[in-house]
């Protein structure tokens, strides 16, 4: 029998580390980080070079990373505060990296069994869904990699028939990245977050593939 696996991008952060630690009783998890691994979302070569040296292939596959505020560059309040490279930024960590880690990790998903290639994004990614306006640059980072998700999906069932790639809300966890930002909005810990996210995980069968779900469950609109 093959011993359950999971990999997980961004091991280091709030969320990583409480998904390695609740994954750990399930059978091996290798976490990756940049500060432990040199594994740099913005970078491709290094994207290539750790995800190449890895053996085998992984029940789990779990990008973890992201930036709300990147540098001292919080999210714009108005389209007047609208700035092109704090904006490229953000597309740089929040779309294109998980975007070159899908590119790099399609040969450590498996043939023959069930696996699960998740990527964490957020609601305020949701065009359906945005009554508020506000955040424009996160917002939009996190709208394409949802659409980065959405085809990436496609390409990946036709080479591995019982892969799952999806978009999941984890919801408002009380991490270093959302805390300036938490306000009055319900939170949870980094902990309840992994516990609501392997629940959902577990959960998700080959037809939920290319879907946005959030930390319920709960389809979330495109």
């Amino acid at each position: 029998m093959t011993e359950d696996r999971t990999l997980i991008i961004g091991a280091s952060g709030g969320i990583g580390s409480a998904l390695t630690d609740e994954l750990r009783a399930r059978g091996e998890v290798v976490g990756l980080s940049r500060s432990a691994d040199g594994l740099d979302l913005t970078d491709e070569a290094s994207i290539e070079r750790v995800l190449g040296a890895l053996e085998s292939t992984f029940d789990r596959i779990i990008v973890t990373t992201g930036g709300l505020q990147i540098g001292e560059a919080g999210p714009e309040k108005t389209i007047r505060a609208l700035d092109p490279a704090n904006m490229a930024a953000q597309f740089a960590l929040n779309a294109i990296g998980p975007a070159l880690v899908l590119k790099h990790a399609l040969p450590l998903v498996p043939r023959d069994r069930r696996s699960v290639v998740a990527v964490l994004s957020a609601r305020v990614g949701s065009i359906g869904d945005n009554h508020i306006g506000g955040w424009i640059s996160y917002r939009a980072a996190k709208a394409a990699v949802n659409q980065i998700l959405r085809t990436s999906s496609i390409e990946y069932g036709r080479l591995r028939k019982q892969a799952i790639l999806v978009s999941l809300h984890p919801g408002t966890v009380q991490t270093d990245l959302t805390g300036p930002y938490l306000g009055r909005n319900k939170s949870v810990t980094p902990q309840e977050a992994a516990r609501n996210l392997v629940r959902v995980i577990d959960g998700l069968t080959p037809e939920d593939t290319g879907q946005f779900f959030d930390w319920a469950g709960k389809p979330v609109p495109w």
